[in-house]
């Protein structure tokens, strides 16, 4: 695949990577793109480079324009491998003038390339530099979603390069956001956000808030994973306010993991009676379903009931496993329900409870707790706590 032109004398150079399937735990069945970008001015400016794995695709698209070595500058928008990895091999081959980088950005390449020799600049907010006929001003993004993130803007094109933000995890020949399926592309960008950028919401709150006051025009994002937002970049900035907001859309999921299926029956009668207050309910798995998929689904969930047998006196590896990973990206403005069927110690519940109030979700009821095999009281039980969760759905909505 040749250089895309994304702007005059501006163009995609990075990669694509089909096979990738699991990025630090997040699940990538659509693969991934590492995007970097070449500005073709008096200073020859590189926008990141890509995974180390990756130098090739982006040394033959550069060389379809230029030859690396008359690059001027590289600009460093985060430290993160799948965007530095080349950096060094980049370093060698070009020898540039300059390399730009967040003060943060500086503090980690030292930390992860120990080359204390190169060309530093540091680059600060509302910094600017002329490379001719565009100009490069300058964003930090201070843990958006490392402490080194900042955003480069080409004022003259009104080009946001915005690091990880906005980005997806979706390999495409296409470049731009109006030649994809449209809901796979919301879809893959709420995936994005729901693991990796839920934690730092209050952040993006007032990214936003920087950006609307600021009165940058946006003609296109630029991200460095996925696709480009050139025709409605207004629809991914409309979207990361609403999930930075925690907006919930009035749903609610019923989460389990099950040792004999008694657990799972228990779930089917939550979630009947969530159905029968007229609430929109999902049944998921997690034996069959990637904590990074459902992680999705709870981003704009109204309502989460976990149900977990009791294993060992404590919760089945599965489900303790999604609690810590769902813990650590704290999902906020949720009600919370907990269930579960025991042998002889009974802890499940008790302990999907603490893990929810820690997580600071609204506990509508104790939970409900079986022995063994449900019977058919037991499930109208279940059936019970369903219809109390819908009703606090639907008050919480009104």
């Amino acid at each position: 695949m040749k250089p895309v032109a994304i702007a005059p004398n501006i163009y995609w150079v990075g990669a694509i990577d089909w096979d990738i399937r699991d990025f630090h735990g997040y699940s990538t069945y659509e693969g991934s793109t590492y995007n970097a970008f070449l500005i073709i001015d008096e200073k020859v400016t590189l926008i990141d480079t890509v995974k180390k794995s990756h130098i090739s695709e982006l040394l033959h698209r550069i060389r379809n324009i230029i030859d690396p070595k008359k690059i001027d500058y590289i600009v460093v928008n985060h430290v993160e491998m799948d965007h530095s990895g080349a950096l060094p091999e980049m370093m060698k081959i070009i020898e540039p003038e300059k390399v730009i980088c967040s003060k943060m950005g500086h503090k980690a390449l030292l930390q992860h390339f120990h080359k204390a020799d190169w060309p530093f600049e540091i680059a600060e907010s509302d910094s600017e530099i002329s490379l001719g006929e565009k100009t490069l001003s300058f964003l930090e993004t201070r843990m958006l979603h490392w402490p080194d993130s900042m955003f480069t803007y080409v004022k003259e094109d009104k080009i946001l390069f915005s690091s990880d933000a906005f980005g997806q995890h979706l390999a495409s020949s296409e470049r731009f956001d109006g030649e994809v399926n449209q809901a796979e592309l919301m879809h893959q960008s709420a995936k994005y956000y729901a693991n990796i950028l839920t934690l730092y919401s209050p952040v993006v709150q007032k990214l936003l808030a920087k950006v609307n006051e600021m009165g940058l025009e946006i003609n296109m994002i630029a991200p460095d994973h996925g696709i480009l937002w050139r025709d409605n970049p207004g629809q991914i900035l409309e979207a990361y306010d609403k999930w930075s907001r925690h907006e919930a859309d009035g749903s609610a999921l019923v989460i389990y993991d099950t040792m004999w299926h008694s657990t799972e029956m228990m779930a089917k009668a939550v979630a009947d009676g969530i159905n029968d207050e007229g609430v929109s309910v999902q049944l998921i798995n997690l034996r069959t379903n990637h904590r990074s998929d459902v992680m999705t689904k709870v981003l704009t969930a109204s309502a989460i009931a976990l149900g977990c047998s009791t294993l060992n006196n404590g919760l089945l590896p599965r489900m303790a496993g999604f609690l810590m990973y769902m813990r650590g990206l704290k999902p906020t403005n949720k009600i919370g329900a907990a269930f579960g069927s025991y042998g002889w110690s009974g802890e499940a519940v008790k302990l999907l409870n603490e893990a929810m109030e820690g997580m600071k979700l609204e506990i509508v009821d104790p939970g409900v707790r079986i022995k063994y095999v449900p019977e058919h009281d037991n499930l109208t039980e279940c059936v019970e706590l369903g219809r109390k969760i819908g009703k606090a759905v639907k008050a919480k909505t009104v």
